[in-house]
């Protein structure tokens, strides 16, 4: 195939031997080209497997810093290689599709955002990681689910804040913190969708499970869970706790590393409205696949590129949060 196929495609479309060993062979490019292979936890279990580094936001953004590496592959949606590539421009980036885009990212067009936050003079401006490049360009300071609250206190009490895009996370925050952030109104599709109706019903059935829950989800589902935290966090915490059963309420895909963590416990896929199989997957993160990541990897293609003028800017806020994350000690 053509490379302008490819282009209209979105990612390296040859075919493959179908005797090849894909791991085999995976792991063979990565060392011929000094390659690391970084994936978000919402990946699928096999790309989980094969991965260097398996993560959230944060984790993977904290990585890409530090590598030595000449090829990042990000095995995540297009946001997270756009990080990676802003702080580390002298590497090259890549991505298993392109068209792995992120729902919550495009509910934040540059353009509107930055006509709001120049509506609103005197605010400081803390976006959410699930963003354009562009929106982080008109950022003060990127936070993750992981560190927004930690990050947002960190501000004067009488601080005026505007956060975006997700409204949900915002509306969390604003209830840990007693804050009144003004709010962006955007969301991600997954965690929009979870059906409280059937938590209810999951919860009758397994009366023993605790109910885990990602800030991204809407207050209704909130508060019917006995943690809410960040990916990382959720892993975390049904890892630590003397709980053998639980109902997940983020991306299907963080199970894949919890049963692995912890092979005796039990864990239960919160089944968004519409879903009949009772799982609740990104459709842009399982856009990636084993064979689009070793014809990524064999190719170079697709490569993530940041407008330099934009990443000038957007490299402030993403540093600025690395920096006090590191100061304290996430």
């Amino acid at each position: 195939m053509k490379k302008e196929e490819w282009l209209i495609k979105g990612f390296a479309d040859e075919p493959i031997d179908a005797h090849i060993d894909l791991i085999k062979a995976i792991n063979e490019l990565k060392k011929e080209k000094n390659a690391v292979i970084m994936a978000h936890y919402y990946q699928t279990g096999e790309i989980q497997d094969i991965a260097d580094y398996v993560g959230d936001s944060l984790a993977l953004a904290q990585w890409a810093a530090k590598t030595t590496a000449d090829i990042i592959v990000l095995c995540g949606v297009h946001f997270m290689g756009e990080t990676a590539k802003i702080l580390s421009p002298d590497k090259k980036v890549l991505i298993p599709d392109f068209n792995a885009g992120c729902s919550l990212a495009d509910s934040c067009p540059a353009d509107k955002f930055g006509k709001f936050v120049k509506e609103h003079p005197g605010y400081t401006v803390i976006s959410y990681v699930n963003t354009t490049a562009a929106v982080k360009a008109v950022t003060d300071i990127v936070v993750t689910s992981t560190n927004a609250k930690q990050i947002v206190e960190s501000f004067p009490k009488d601080e005026k804040i505007i956060f975006g895009p997700d409204r949900n996370l915002g509306n969390y925050i604003n209830s840990v913190t007693n804050r009144n952030m003004l709010l962006w109104d955007g969301a991600c599709h997954v965690h929009e969708q979870f059906s409280v109706e059937k938590i209810v019903e999951l919860k009758a059935a397994h009366p023993d499970a605790l109910v885990l829950a990602h800030p991204e989800c809407k207050n209704t589902v909130l508060a019917l869970a006995d943690f809410v935290g960040s990916t990382a966090a959720l892993l975390k915490y049904s890892i630590n706790s003397d709980k053998n059963k639980f109902i997940v309420a983020t991306e299907s895909g963080i199970l894949h590393e919890m049963q692995k963590q912890a092979p005796h416990k039990t864990f239960i896929p919160a089944p968004p409205n519409d879903s009949t199989c009772g799982c609740n997957d990104c459709s842009f993160m399982k856009l990636n696949t084993l064979e689009k990541l070793y014809n990524c990897l064999k190719y170079e293609y697709p490569e993530i590129e940041v407008d330099a003028e934009i990443a000038k800017e957007a490299v402030k806020p993403i540093k600025r949060m690395l920096d006090i994350s590191e100061k304290l000690g996430m």
